[in-house]
């Protein structure tokens, strides 16, 4: 039985899922803080595309 807690202690395999998981979290933290902020670039970014669009055609 100590052997097997041993090697469960010791194997990393899934270290890098939880590497991943605790990005996507932070990722997503982020986008939640500063949604209002992110929502006025894209919609700005958006504004001026729409607009250079339209002055071509």
């Amino acid at each position: 039985m100590m052997k097997i807690l041993k090697k469960f202690w010791k194997d990393e395999a899934g270290i890098g899922v939880v590497e991943v998981v605790l990005i996507l979290v932070v990722l997503i933290g982020l986008v939640i803080i500063f949604k209002n902020q992110l929502t006025s670039i894209m919609n700005n970014i958006f504004e001026k595309i729409e607009s250079k669009t339209t002055s071509l055609f």
